[in-house]
């Protein structure tokens, strides 16, 4: 064979390539989501902080999965969100086009075995991502008079909550097993916004459990205009902009303690997670979190969340699917003691 055939032959051979056609299976992913709705259920009442990050996901996310589909909120509150996460595991359905978020503490208390009527296991989810890690803190109506943590040691205070496994009862919980504090916890509003409009009526003194983030966006002339006060930060680590309130982590002496609190106290680092149920094809979960990750480094929506004081400082969809392997691979006797903290004994 001449050269220039030779080269003639490769120049075929390589047109042929470009034009034979792409295997079914990735036409089909491809082209999957095109005319569809990609629903969020949001296991609080709306108005709450989990609403808000969902909804400023709805309208970025579509644009970054194939085919462009309508992206859509529901909201299922219930039982601080273990509805929707029941939802989740057990109807949703399993094609990709149903996505939920909740409370990021509920999938943690299977493990730690005080959430009744858990009827999913949070490491089979496919995991999508997180918006945020997250800081939550003890606030209390400033008419109370409690300013500090060694206040709150003290001082009798009622604190609201919105359902088993939700932040606002685990860690008051946690708070008063470990501190001895004379607080007593009210349970059953649906959401963040209702313990909000609680506070204001004075039907309860505080939360704890209240995402900085959701106060800063959302509260934020409390703060401006000394309606509450901030005695503590419920963290892995303390958040810049509360280097002078104690963090929970510093507060507990023994080792044994100090391990079960970072077990429970964990949840912080999926602050706002996002997940699809199990058994969807891994490639269209693979195309959601492609769509989730590029949403988090769209201009345009890191624009949005600026202007609504909303932090992103995300966790990929792979990075949570290890952290609940990593959790539910925790040693027994840390569990155990985890499993003690969290009993309500009031």
């Amino acid at each position: 064979m001449t050269a220039a055939v030779r080269r003639m032959f490769i120049a075929a051979l390589a047109t042929a390539a470009t034009v034979i056609p792409a295997p079914a299976e990735a036409q089909d992913t491809n082209s999957f989501f095109a005319g569809k709705t990609v629903r969020i259920v949001v296991g609080f009442s709306a108005g709450g902080g989990y609403d808000i990050y969902a909804r400023e996901l709805s309208r970025y996310l579509g644009r970054h999965i194939p085919g462009h589909p309508l992206v859509v909120v529901q909201n299922m509150a219930g039982a601080g969100s273990l509805k929707a996460v029941n939802f989740l595991f057990n109807a949703a359905p399993r094609d990709g086009t149903m996505l939920a978020t909740f409370s990021r503490g509920i999938v943690f208390e299977p493990l730690v075995g005080r959430l009744d009527g858990a009827l999913f296991e949070a490491p089979k989810f496919n995991w999508i991502g997180s918006i945020s890690d997250e800081v939550s803190v003890c606030a209390i109506n400033a008419s109370r008079g409690i300013t500090t943590w060694q206040d709150m040691l003290t001082t009798k205070t009622l604190i609201g909550a919105s359902g088993a496994g939700a932040d606002s009862d685990a860690f008051p919980i946690v708070l008063r097993n470990l501190f001895h504090l004379p607080m007593r916890i009210v349970t059953g509003y649906p959401g963040g916004a209702d313990l909000n409009l609680a506070m204001e009526r004075g039907e309860i003194d505080g939360r704890c459990g209240w995402s900085w983030t959701s106060i800063v966006s959302r509260n934020r002339d409390w703060l401006t205009d000394k309606r509450i006060r901030i005695t503590l930060q419920i963290a892995l680590a303390k958040h810049e902009d509360l280097l002078d309130v104690p963090l929970i982590m510093d507060l507990a002496s023994d080792p044994r303690q100090n391990a079960a609190l970072k077990l429970i106290v964990s949840r912080q680092s999926i602050a706002r997670p996002f997940a699809a149920p199990p058994e969807v094809p891994p490639e269209r979960i693979g195309i959601l979190r492609q769509a989730f990750d590029a949403t988090m480094r769209d201009p345009d929506f890191l624009a949005e969340m600026r202007s609504q004081t909303l932090e992103v400082r995300p966790l990929g969809g792979a990075a949570m699917q290890k952290l609940m392997r990593d959790i539910y691979a925790t040693a027994p006797d840390v569990v155990k003691l985890a499993r003690d903290i969290l009993v309500d004994t009031p």
